[in-house]
């Protein structure tokens, strides 16, 4: 299923990887470079489309508007966007995603093969599941998850993905 993608890294030679392996699949890419710049390329991608990304791709630490706050935006939007963290710190951006968001996003850990978030993104399978786990996580109290309940959450996580964690 080719799909619209947006993508916001700080990193522009891993930036560059990923448009590539994306659009070497089919797919369209949008890249940016901050969480700033993200979000306006959002707003103006709906003025097109109510859905107008099949998967938002963020680094979890950028200059300006961080991913986090960026998903925040984003999500306010539209409360179904598939939001993909990359990060080098999973555990801190899961736990951020419940505190914060009250929605578990999928995350991949850095560094990764491009072609792996390309294999995750088209492996819509996940989505099913990952609404399962928001479910359960709506369960918890988002002002104060314990580790053992975060611990879980990822190893749910994993067992979905099959890659990046």
């Amino acid at each position: 299923m080719k799909t619209s993608i947006l993508i916001a890294e700080d990193d522009s030679a891993v930036s560059e990887l990923c448009r590539i392996a994306f659009e070497a699949r089919g797919h369209r890419v949008v890249v940016t470079h901050d969480g700033l710049e993200c979000v306006k390329a959002y707003k103006e991608a709906l003025k097109d489309s109510p859905e107008p990304f099949g998967a938002v791709v963020l680094d979890y630490r950028m200059p300006r508007v961080d991913g986090l706050e960026a998903a925040k935006e984003i999500l306010k939007m539209n409360k179904g966007q598939r939001i993909i963290f990359a990060s080098a710190y999973v555990k801190e951006t899961l736990l951020d995603s419940v505190t914060h968001l009250e929605h578990i996003v999928e995350l991949i850990q850095k560094p990764f093969e491009p072609k792996i978030l390309v294999n995750l993104v088209e492996d819509i399978s996940t989505t099913k599941e990952l609404e399962e786990i928001n479910r359960l996580a709506t369960g918890m109290d988002p002002s104060k998850p314990d580790s053992t309940q975060i611990n879980e959450l990822l190893e749910m996580l994993k067992k979905i993905q099959k890659v990046g964690i």
